[in-house]
């Protein structure tokens, strides 16, 4: 069974006010994880480059079993799942230690990097490949978050230089400490964020302004949605536990 595994040392500016991992830090390192493994399997950035063919990210989903603290060791477990049509999956197991704290899941989309129109999974990848896991981190699938209910904005964002990739649009990774900005500091004191799923609508272009409302789910888990004008660009739907 194909495995990525990776290690990283969490460092100061990767925690929190309460020295608790914060949700983009630990996108990036999940990022960083697929990023390299596809690069091992040979359908990586500098792969596909060439061929004007580009990985975008579609949704993410990861619950964590504990809080992970500064100065600790996370261990990254990630493996590719069979593409279907329009979606290349990938799933990651996260460790500290023998101890698993906590399992991910993710969806990605192949595009022309010419227009940013979606290719098929059959542009890259073909039937008789043999790196897929049967195996699942995590059955989650329901990938569909409710809309927030706010009429107005409890942060504003503006696009800007520190939020680029290589795309020339803000990073996926990026959207999780917008989204997180949504909260004030005591909303967050005394909580840590224990599970989430964010679903990318539509990228977000430098100087663009981007409105983040939030409201509260009927399950008690928190919603907050990005729109630039009134179009819908993100969503995110996170359970706030007590520490």
């Amino acid at each position: 069974m194909y495995l990525h595994s990776k290690d990283y040392h969490l460092r100061y500016s990767d925690v929190d006010f309460k020295d608790i991992l914060r949700p983009s830090a630990l996108l990036s390192v999940m990022q960083e994880s697929a990023c390299l493994s596809a690069d091992e399997l040979g359908f990586g950035y500098k792969n596909l480059s060439p061929k004007n063919i580009g990985f975008i990210l579609s949704n993410w989903y990861v619950e964590m079993y504990r809080p992970i603290r500064l100065n600790e060791v996370i261990t990254v477990h990630t493996w590719p799942v069979k593409p279907r049509h329009l979606i290349v999956m990938r799933d990651f197991e996260l460790f500290v230690g023998e101890e698993k704290v906590g399992v991910g899941t993710s969806r990605w989309c192949l595009i022309s990097l010419d227009d940013f129109s979606l290719l098929p999974s059959s542009a890259v990848f073909s039937d008789d490949k043999t790196e897929y896991n049967d195996f699942r981190s995590t059955q989650f699938s329901s990938w569909k978050i409710p809309r927030a209910v706010s009429e107005h904005a409890d942060y504003i964002k503006y696009i800007s230089y520190s939020d680029y990739d290589h795309y020339n649009h803000a990073n996926n990774t990026k959207y999780a400490d917008f989204l997180m900005d949504a909260f004030s500091v005591d909303e967050l004191r005394g909580k840590w964020v224990s599970s989430f799923r964010i679903s990318y609508i539509k990228q977000c272009k430098c100087g663009e302004k981007l409105e983040l409302y939030k409201s509260r789910a009927e399950d008690g888990s928190w919603i907050v949605e990005g729109r630039v004008g009134d179009e819908l660009r993100v969503q995110f739907n996170a359970v706030l536990s007590d520490l």
